[in-house]
């Protein structure tokens, strides 16, 4: 909940043209109230991770935890059963499908070290994330997770 503070809302600056940028609280906004929008810029191997069903997702996520690069490879399959990637329109299909078995390769040679199985569970989690953003984006309710 905001807390009102002298006209202006915790969170939300009200501004005279009553945009309402969003801010955080005590912070000073710069540039007069304009919204600015920040993007990740993800590498090939980040954007290559498909876009799966939610329960996929989490079986992937859930074999990348206790057999690392296994999800990773299994999702790569998906790429060729039609999922979607970042990366498909750039590259194609057959290159993003090889750049997901290259990333599960690199899971499971560097989880000797701790490396490649820390780097599994991410990558399971970003898979998770990916299908919950995306869930979202079709029944068009608001992205705030």
């Amino acid at each position: 909940m905001a807390q009102k503070e002298g006209g202006t809302e915790q969170g939300c600056d009200k501004t005279g043209d009553n945009l309402g940028s969003k801010a955080m609280a005590g912070a000073p906004i710069a540039g007069g109230g304009v919204v600015v929008e920040v993007r990740e810029k993800k590498g090939p191997l980040r954007a290559a991770i498909p876009t799966m069903p939610f329960p996929l997702a989490v079986i992937c996520l859930f074999l990348n935890t206790f057999i690392p690069g296994l999800g990773t490879f299994i999702s790569a399959f998906t790429v060729l059963c039609g999922a979607r990637s970042e990366l498909i329109s750039e590259r194609g299909v057959c290159c993003v499908f090889w750049l997901n078995v290259a990333a599960a390769l690199i899971q499971i040679l560097t989880a000797v070290i701790m490396v490649g199985w820390i780097m599994s569970i991410f990558w399971g989690m970003d898979m998770v994330i990916l299908a919950i953003s995306d869930g979202y984006r079709d029944q068009g309710l608001p992205q705030d997770v």
